[in-house]
């Protein structure tokens, strides 16, 4: 394995040895000076122990070079050792669908802190009332409907919950056996039956091919929705790779993210919601949620961590 040592290299030197030797042993392990040594300075800024960059750009750069930043230590005083190994299993958790028997059943949304505090203030935002009803679509095995009682944890909800994947269907029934769970197509909700709701929720959906974005928001505007109800939308701008979260959204063949797709699936959404009389905003990293409430509604202030 390969031994390298940086102390005032600029970025621009190391990330082609470092990426060299990934790609002759599989890993690599390599001395850099301490973040901690220079807290407060800017990437890239000269200190004592050498040019400072914080974990979080070690960590970013083993991502962009597919590999995982292992647990880094102290080598010796003002320095620590990293050591990057190639992601291994590159296939996504949702490449064989989305059973409660395949891979998509291990990954846990709520898990990833931006994801779960930008959740929090979206469903916040939106304000449904206590014994309110809320609708999930998509809603897999109803893991992120956890976020009901912790943005509101004195409140109780009527959950109702859609999907097209039965054995989802089934988990999500047993981790809420109070809520009522169906298997509906999201492009041809039934109108009357379903009835009206104070929160939708539709995460990492709106972007399928088999869903019509416009046609799916017209009819929840204006079949399913009370006069105060509101929605979040989630576009993913990530994968995961070997485990994983690793930023930005991929198009076949490019090697870097590229955002064009999620831009034109988060304009579209806001153009329509906004048309149909939403204050819209726009919040997220690895998940860009859209979250309309109507316009005559004041927003909420209690959008922090905690009770409301």
């Amino acid at each position: 394995m390969s031994k390298l040592s940086f102390t005032t290299e600029p970025l621009a030197v190391i990330v082609p040895l470092v990426q060299a030797a990934l790609r002759q042993h599989g890993e690599t392990t390599f001395s850099v000076p301490d973040p901690v040594a220079g807290l407060g300075q800017y990437a890239g800024e000269l200190t004592p122990a050498g040019r400072h960059r914080p974990l979080s750009t070690w960590v970013d750069l083993a991502d962009a070079l597919e590999a995982h930043c292992l647990t880094p230590y102290q080598s010796a005083p003002g320095r620590i050792e990293l050591h990057y190994r190639l992601y291994g299993r590159l296939a996504a958790p949702d490449a064989a669908g989305y059973s409660a028997r395949g891979d998509w059943a291990r990954v846990d949304k709520l898990e990833e802190p931006i994801f779960l505090l930008t959740l929090i203030e979206a469903v916040r935002r939106v304000n449904p009332p206590g014994g309110g009803r809320v609708l999930a679509l998509g809603v897999n095995a109803g893991r992120e409907l956890d976020v009901l009682a912790l943005a509101f944890p004195e409140r109780r909800f009527e959950i109702v919950g859609v999907d097209l994947e039965a054995s989802a269907l089934a988990a999500a029934q047993e981790r809420y056996p109070a809520a009522t769970f169906m298997p509906l197509d999201i492009n041809r909700l039934p109108q009357e039956s379903l009835g009206t709701f104070d929160l939708v929720l539709a995460l990492s959906l709106l972007q399928s091919p088999q869903v019509r974005q416009d046609v799916v928001l017209a009819a929840l505007h204006r079949h399913h929705l009370t006069p105060s109800g509101g929605l979040v939308l989630g576009f993913p701008n990530a994968r995961y790779r070997d485990g994983f979260l690793s930023y930005g959204a991929r198009l076949l063949n490019f090697a870097r993210p590229d955002f064009s797709l999620l831009m034109n699936d988060v304009t579209n959404a806001r153009r329509i919601l906004q048309k149909y009389g939403y204050k819209v905003f726009v919040t997220g990293k690895y998940e860009v949620l859209v979250t309309g409430i109507p316009a005559h509604l004041k927003t909420p202030t209690y959008l922090e961590p905690g009770p409301p």
